[in-house]
């Protein structure tokens, strides 16, 4: 069991989001960076429902001891004061308060436990969907059932997908009505991230005017998926998120590759961003390898019962090798 102490803004409960609804007007949902699901799995075994804070304060105590994992964007993590590293799977014991305060790298954060909290689950997943009226944020006195169990501790390499970068695009069934030389213009504009964002959506800036089709103001509504780069009205370009609407009637030049997704929605206020068309055989190649995952060696110095561990497993006879 996990009680939630203190907690900012919108922190949720996400797992992999619930698919098979988007008929029915329900996006995808689930986390805003699905490869800090994978380095959990990586770090705990399969992890299923964790917590997601989009870079709030959030204080945990344990109410027996667990194996904590902490992905995605890092930061500044104490277990009762003691300073812990990111990308790591490290014990919580009985009692003991992890502290999390943001430190502006990248935006959602996460923290898992060995199989995952047990909240509750509807339409076949535990994960918040806040604009469907789907679970709640966490608030302080919150408990999040779960089975303790403690592992070894283990770190993950952390992955570059923080800070933007390229974003790779596959076409839509609407990008051929942009005309070749908007197409060329999209792909030379060096894009940032706007201040407006959220897990519906994000908003990019750039200079120079925006990016229309042909007559698109005839368009039809037709379906939309998270990743697809929609351009409103005054053609400034929307990268949709996993609680993005599942319709609408702005033109959308192109989706990011699912590989591609934890970098867009990583990406901080001010970041910089660039899209590449691809096929979608290198969409399918991009797709992500299994984490690498090593054991988690302590430095000495935060050892303050070095002398009681038993350092050296048997004594040997420097002549055993003569007799």
């Amino acid at each position: 069991m996990i009680e939630v102490l203190s907690c900012g803004p919108m922190v949720t409960i996400q797992d992999r989001g619930r698919a098979g609804y988007l008929t029915q007007g329900l996006a995808h949902g689930g986390a805003a960076d699905q490869h800090a699901l994978d380095d959990a799995d990586a770090l705990l075994g399969q992890v299923g429902a964790g917590i997601e804070t989009p870079g709030s304060p959030l204080c945990l105590r344990a109410h027996g001891a667990t194996t904590v994992a902490l992905t995605g964007a890092p930061m500044r993590a104490d277990m009762d004061g003691r300073a812990v590293a990111w990308n790591t799977a490290q014990t919580l014991e009985d009692q003991a308060t992890l502290n999390l305060r943001p430190s502006g790298q990248g935006v959602y954060s996460y923290v898992h436990v060995p199989g995952g909290f047990q909240t509750e689950t509807m339409l076949g997943s535990r994960a918040a969907h806040l604009i469907a009226n789907i679970g709640k944020p966490l608030t302080a006195g919150d408990r999040l059932p779960g089975m303790p169990q403690v592992l070894r501790p283990r770190k993950v390499a952390a992955s570059e997908r923080l800070g933007g970068g390229l974003l790779r695009l596959l076409p839509t069934p609407q990008t051929r009505l942009f005309p070749e030389a908007e197409l060329a213009r999209f792909a030379d504009t060096a894009f940032t991230r706007d201040m407006r964002g959220n897990r519906q959506g994000v908003r990019l800036s750039m200079n120079g005017p925006g990016f229309a089709t042909e007559a698109q103001l005839n368009l039809l509504s037709d379906f939309i998926l998270p990743g697809d780069v929609q351009m409103t009205g005054d053609g400034v370009p929307y990268i949709l998120g996993p609680e993005c609407q599942t319709t609408g009637g702005y033109p959308r030049i192109g989706t990011v590759i699912s590989a591609d997704m934890p970098r867009a929605m990583q990406a901080v206020p001010g970041a910089k961003l660039r899209f590449r068309f691809v096929t979608l055989a290198e969409a399918r190649a991009a797709r992500s390898k299994r984490p690498e995952v090593s054991p988690l060696v302590r430095d000495p110095s935060e050892i303050t019962d070095l002398l009681s561990l038993q350092l050296i497993g048997g004594v040997m006879s420097a002549r055993d090798g003569d007799s």
